[in-house]
C-alpha cells in the first residue's frame, strides 16, 4: 500500500491549484491522480480565449491557462499519475485506482481532495424520442474531437442547448467547415453569455430557435434528421408546430452535472439543487479529512473562481493534516 499525506483526485484547474498551494505551505507528500493522459482537464480542449483575466490580468486560451499551472507542478516536483482511474474510495481514506503501468493501486492518505469536476448529461438521461443512431454527441465530446484529435464528427449539425459550451462549439464547427443548421433552446432566451451570442451565433448567421425542443430523431445507422416542435409555457410540445431538419449530427449541450460517482460509494450526502457534495466552511465533507472543490461542488461560471477555490482547499487540507497528525512535532 502506498501512503501519502494528500491525494488529489482530478488534475484540472481545481486539483492543480490545490496541489500547488499545499506544496507552497510545506507539504511535500502530495499526489495527483488524473484519469486522462494529460493534466489540465477540460481546459485543454477549450482553445478559445477568455480565461484568466481575474487572476492573471490578461485573457488566455484554455491550454495557455492550464500550461501556467502545469509548469508550476513540474517545477515544484509535485508527483502525479496520468491515465489513472479511481474506481473505489473508502471512508477511512483508502483509495483504489488502476492504470496500465501499475495495475491496481491501493493508496492510504491522511487527506483527500475531490476535484473531479463536472460532466455533460448524455442522451440516455435526456428524454428524446427516436432511434439510437450514430451521430449523437455531447458538446464536450465534439470539442475534444475537433481541438485535440483533429477531426469533426459530422457536416450537417443541429445543436440542442444554448449554454456557452454549445455556442462556442457552434462557432468552432462552422470554422472547421461544418454547416450548423440550428441551435435549439427550450427557454425564451439563451443560457450562455450575450457576447457569445454575438460572436458565435449572430456573426455566423446560425439559426436560433427559442422555445423549441427536439421531439424525434430519424435515421437507422446514422442520424438523418430531427423533428423539432414549439413548446408552451409548461415546456410541452405544441401539436402542429413540428418542423423537420435534415442533419447527420446532433450535439447535446443540455446540462452540466457534478461528476459525483465516487460520492455515492461512500455515502457522502449531496445537495439536491447542485448535486454536489455537502461541505462545511472548511470545504470538508461529512467525512473528516475528505474535501471537495471546483465544479464537483457546483458548476462555476469562471475558471478563475475554480482556481481560487482550489488554492483555498489546499490550505484547508494542509491545516487539517498539521492539526491532526503533526501537532506534536
Amino acid at each position: 500500500m502506498l501512503e501519502w499525506d494528500i491525494v488529489i483526485i482530478g488534475g484540472g484547474p481545481a486539483g492543480l491549484a490545490a496541489a500547488i498551494r499545499a506544496k507552497e505551505l510545506g507539504n511535500d507528500r502530495v499526489l495527483i491522480l488524473e484519469r486522462e493522459g494529460y493534466l489540465g482537464g477540460v481546459l485543454n480542449q477549450c482553445i478559445h480565449s477568455g480565461f484568466g483575466f481575474e487572476i492573471m490580468q490578461k485573457e488566455l486560451t484554455g491550454p495557455e491557462y492550464a500550461e501556467v499551472f502545469i509548469r508550476k507542478i513540474l517545477v515544484m516536483g509535485i508527483e502525479y499519475k496520468l491515465n489513472t482511474t479511481v474506481f473505489d474510495l473508502k471512508r477511512d481514506k483508502i483509495i483504489y485506482a488502476v492504470n496500465e503501468v501499475d495495475g491496481i493501486i491501493e493508496i492510504k492518505s491522511k487527506a483527500i481532495i475531490l476535484a473531479t469536476g463536472c460532466r455533460e448529461r448524455p442522451r440516455g438521461t435526456i428524454n428524446i424520442a427516436g432511434s439510437k443512431s450514430a451521430g449523437i454527441f455531447t458538446a464536450g465530446t465534439v470539442q475534444k474531437f475537433i481541438n485535440l484529435e483533429g477531426y469533426i464528427p459530422g457536416k450537417e449539425v443541429v445543436i440542442l442547448g444554448s449554454g456557452d459550451i454549445a455556442l462556442v462549439v457552434a462557432r468552432r464547427l462552422i470554422l472547421e467547415g461544418a454547416n450548423v443548421k440550428a441551435v435549439i433552446e427550450v427557454n425564451e432566451q439563451i443560457e450562455g453569455k450575450k457576447e457569445n451570442l454575438e460572436d458565435c451565433i449572430k456573426d455566423f448567421d446560425i439559426p436560433l430557435k427559442l422555445c423549441y425542443t427536439v421531439v424525434g430523431v430519424e435515421g437507422i445507422d446514422r442520424v438523418e434528421g430531427v423533428i423539432i416542435s414549439k413548446i408552451d409555457e409548461n415546456k410541452v410540445p405544441i401539436k402542429g408546430t413540428e418542423e423537420y431538419i435534415a442533419c447527420d449530427t446532433i450535439v447535446l449541450s443540455v446540462e452540466l452535472i457534478p461528476d459525483s460517482e465516487l460520492l455515492k460509494g461512500i455515502g457522502i450526502n449531496q445537495w439536491t439543487s447542485s448535486r454536489g457534495p455537502k461541505v462545511n466552511e472548511n470545504m470538508e465533507t461529512e467525512i473528516e479529512g475528505i474535501f471537495a472543490c471546483g465544479n464537483l461542488l457546483y458548476v462555476h461560471n469562471k475558471v478563475d473562481k475554480i482556481t481560487l477555490e482550489g488554492y483555498s482547499v489546499g490550505e484547508k487540507a494542509v491545516k487539517y493534516i498539521n492539526e491532526n497528525y503533526y501537532k506534536s512535532l
